[in-house]
């Protein structure tokens, strides 16, 4: 291969270290994200719990008030019960009181139940407080960490980029152009090498997308130092060294 495709393969190499390195940094960055968002996951859990909790207060406070209604029903019936003039009334009275009684009681085993289920509410939301504050000391080391790697990653970053500069320097306008463009479509995988099918004399497939290359284009790239790219990806086709050498 000629200075372009030589140096075209070259730009590939360094293209592919350059995104690892901002791949990396990427990755740093968006551990910080995942541990933010695991804290507002948390605040969001312990709010909806607050409001869960807020509304049982709510219903116990209203049936409270209505047990106390109903506990002033019971004076009123057992003083008419003392007050009866006959035994028929009595009776009556006496019905009417156990039923008040009864329903007092089913109010009374309702409150108990959300006082317990508020216990329970507010225990859990201690358990998510505790959470949030773990959550937000690995939240500050994740960021500590990340910071120092992030300096290291972009000096990494810098030195590959001036190293790719310098590469694309030697590359003619229009070849560097077409590089360009096929990187951005492939996550930067613009040059792939043309592989010879097992077995088969002559035959030669892409090595980016595996579909067929003609013979008649692995004999311009053995005689001429041009782009050639592959028909089906687009990508700009290159030989290895063991096929420039037969």
């Amino acid at each position: 291969m000629g200075p372009i495709l030589n140096g075209l393969t070259k730009l590939q190499s360094v293209e592919n270290r350059l995104r690892a390195a901002k791949a990396k940094l990427a990755r740093s960055r968006r551990s910080v994200i995942v541990q933010e968002n695991q804290v507002r996951s948390l605040q969001s859990a312990l709010e909806a719990k607050k409001e869960e909790l807020q509304l049982t207060k709510v219903q116990s406070n209203r049936l409270e008030l209505e047990l106390k209604s109903r506990d002033e029903d019971v004076n009123k019936l057992r003083a008419a019960l003392n007050t009866s003039k006959s035994n028929k009334e009595y009776a009556a009275v006496l019905t009417q009181l156990n039923t008040t009684r009864a329903d007092n009681a089913k109010l009374e085993n309702q409150i108990l139940d959300l006082m317990k289920t508020m216990e329970t509410d507010n225990a859990e939301c201690e358990n998510i407080r505790k959470q949030i504050e773990e959550q937000k000391q690995r939240l500050e080391q994740t960021r500590k960490t990340a910071e120092v790697a992030a300096k290291e990653q972009e000096g990494e970053i810098a030195k590959v980029q001036a190293e790719w500069n310098e590469v694309a320097k030697t590359i003619p306008a229009e070849p560097l152009k077409v590089f360009k463009r096929v990187a951005e479509t492939y996550d930067g995988e613009a040059v792939a090498q043309v592989e010879q099918q097992e077995g088969r004399h002559a035959a030669y497939s892409c090595g980016g997308c595996f579909m067929g290359i003609t013979a008649e284009s692995v004999n311009v790239l053995i005689t001429r130092d041009e782009v050639i790219r592959c028909p089906n990806c687009t990508r700009i086709l290159v030989l290895t060294n063991a096929q420039i050498e037969v």
